[in-house]
């Protein structure tokens, strides 16, 4: 080993790292990334004073972080993402200060992230998503001034995003997200004209969108969503030649779309769930184009369905909504083709091909589909459909699971048209895109949220945990009101979960079916109790209609000889006829 380089991989045994790896100390390259070693990184680990590149990354690894990392005062590059860590960052790493590469993402760390890290002048590229990490964004990241790439999604920090950071001129990919507490605003955005990728979605920004993002010429990929921000869309976007996706949709931006918001090379346009009106801009219908406005009062009858438009007008108004002839469930084979599952339950068609910012009706209007957001990175290009063919266990209905939506950010459904009262709802999902094995490949971990009617019913969902593995059933059951003709059923990533096992863009919300049922009115009375109800309505009248016979009889019998009454048939007491 000349150069003292040593790569391991694709180990398919459960193995604990060798106490003679720790005895190679010109040893300067090491990559153990992508196996399934397990136990906690021994102390020795900072005897390798002089390794400049490390991963340790993709395995399962337990116990706390080493400290002794910190002995590696040579480092370049350091990755322990995609572990079973727990605790703290130790606060020696605060020492690596030729480190330029940090991949923590996804390795079970916690707590604050240290003060020491501001150490770290020579950091290119952090990755520190998927963490319980707590307490604010440190204002130190600002005098990181050689960022590059910085990822914090699905974190517990809090905000607001530090104005320091408009010190980050050298930032080419910032993605931060799932923000609590206090509000962001968008004025650290001044010189980060070197962006290719911002996104800053569900991190409640507030205010109104600066002009100057305009002058960001590098700018593919701007993501605003699920903030709070007010005032119009800035004319300047329609400067941006270079944007492809355009994500602002939930928020509270107003206003008309500015006309040449669609660029030449833009691919998707959301702007759904803003108060927004008037028209859709020029060139709406340009080829390769996808573009979602549900939930604002842009004029899209030429964009989408009119009549179902109007429904989803009753899913946020004030209006009081009916439907001439109202339905009481809805199924949808999320992702595949009609399908009836062995309790004769039919599932509708959802196999249209849907891109990154979508809407699409059913036929018949009876139900809808909203997609938003795309797989950056992922090698299998724009899919949103997730398909298997192995068989899917633990349930009499395989192939309704062999096929499933998946969405790198909002999937939503709607039952439309409905009659108001309380429902019933399975969400049928399994898990068919990550694996079982006992490779780095079974490492992976999906992690999504589900809104019905607005409220959260499931938090940090994983299917494959849940139901005991992949390609395995599983079934939740919820019940929700109807009180405005609408059911919405919101899939949602929170930035949590692995993003690139067993490729990259392997994250976000997967659901393989949906059956609604109503199981009472808006009265409050079942179906049951309707059917028992009439049941009891059925036998009250037949007995009260026997009686008045009866006593008819009786009371013709009582007076056959007088000549003073009238005599009724009894024949035909339908008719009452009199002679």
């Amino acid at each position: 080993m000349p150069h003292g380089h040593l790569k391991m991989r694709i180990l398919v045994l459960l193995v604990t790292l060798p106490s003679e790896l720790f005895m190679l100390r010109k040893l300067m390259d090491l990559n153990l990334g992508q196996n399934v070693l397990n136990g906690s990184i021994p102390a020795e680990i900072g005897q390798l004073s002089n390794m400049q590149y490390l991963s340790l990354g993709i395995n399962n690894f337990t116990g706390r972080v080493p400290t002794e990392l910190g002995n590696l005062t040579k480092l370049i590059s350091l990755s322990f993402s995609s572990n079973n860590f727990f605790g703290p960052l130790p606060k020696e790493l605060g020492k690596l200060t030729s480190l330029q590469q940090l991949y923590i993402d996804s390795s079970g760390v916690t707590g604050s992230i240290p003060q020491e890290f501001a150490n770290l002048k020579s950091l290119r590229i952090l990755w520190a998503s998927d963490n319980l990490f707590t307490g604010k964004i440190p204002e130190f990241f600002g005098t990181l001034t050689e960022l590059a790439d910085l990822r914090l999604q699905g974190t517990l920090l809090e905000g607001p995003i530090p104005r320091s950071f408009r010190a980050l001129n050298k930032l080419e990919d910032l993605r931060i997200g799932d923000l609590s507490a206090e509000d962001s605003t968008l004025d650290f955005l001044e010189s980060q004209k070197s962006l290719s990728i911002l996104s800053l979605r569900n991190c409640r920004v507030s205010g109104k969108i600066p002009d100057q993002l305009g002058t960001f010429a590098k700018l593919q990929l701007l993501d605003l969503s699920f903030n709070k921000l007010t005032g119009q869309i800035p004319t300047s976007l329609q400067d941006l030649s270079t944007l492809q996706y355009l994500y602002l949709g939930n928020n509270n931006l107003s206003g008309e779309l500015p006309v040449n918001i669609i660029a030449p090379n833009l691919i998707a346009l959301d702007v759904s769930y803003n108060p927004l009106s008037g028209n859709l801009p020029r060139n709406f219908a340009k080829g390769g184009l996808s573009m979602n406005v549900i939930g604002s009062s842009i004029n899209a009858n030429n964009l989408q369905d009119g009549k179902a438009l109007g429904m989803m007008q009753c899913l946020h108004s004030n209006t009081k909504c009916s439907n001439k002839v109202p339905s009481s469930s809805f199924s949808i084979k999320c992702g595949g083709t009609q399908i009836a599952s062995a309790s004769g339950i039919e599932f509708d068609d959802d196999s249209k091909t849907l891109e990154a910012a979508s809407f699409y009706t059913s036929s018949g209007n009876r139900w809808a589909v909203s997609n938003t957001g795309n797989f950056i990175s992922n090698p299998n290009g724009p899919l949103y459909i997730a398909q298997t063919d192995s068989q899917i266990t633990g349930t009499l209905d395989s192939e309704l699971y062999k096929t499933a939506r998946i969405s790198p950010s909002s999937l939503r459904y709607y039952g439309l048209g409905l009659e108001n009262g309380k429902y019933r709802i399975d969400l049928h999902f399994a898990e068919i895109t990550m694996e079982d094995s006992l490779s780095w490949k079974g490492l992976g971990r999906r992690v999504f949220d589900v809104y019905i009617q607005g409220e959260r019913v499931l938090r940090d969902l994983n299917i494959k945990k849940e139901a005991g593995g992949s390609k395995r059933a599983l079934v939740k059951t919820f019940e929700a009101n109807v009180t405005n003709t609408i059911i919405e059923i919101h899939f949602f990533w929170a930035g949590k979960g692995t993003c690139c096992i067993p490729f990259q863009g392997t994250y976000g919300p997967l659901v393989s079916a949906i059956h609604a049922s109503q199981v009472s009115t808006g009265n409050g009375s079942s179906k049951g109790d309707k059917k028992h109800v009439g049941k009891i309505v059925g036998i009250t009248v037949g007995c009260a209609a026997a009686l008045v016979i009866i006593s008819s009889v009786f009371y013709l019998w009582w007076t056959k000889d007088s000549s003073s009454h009238i005599r009724i048939f009894t024949d035909s007491p339908k008719q009452n006829l009199v002679r």
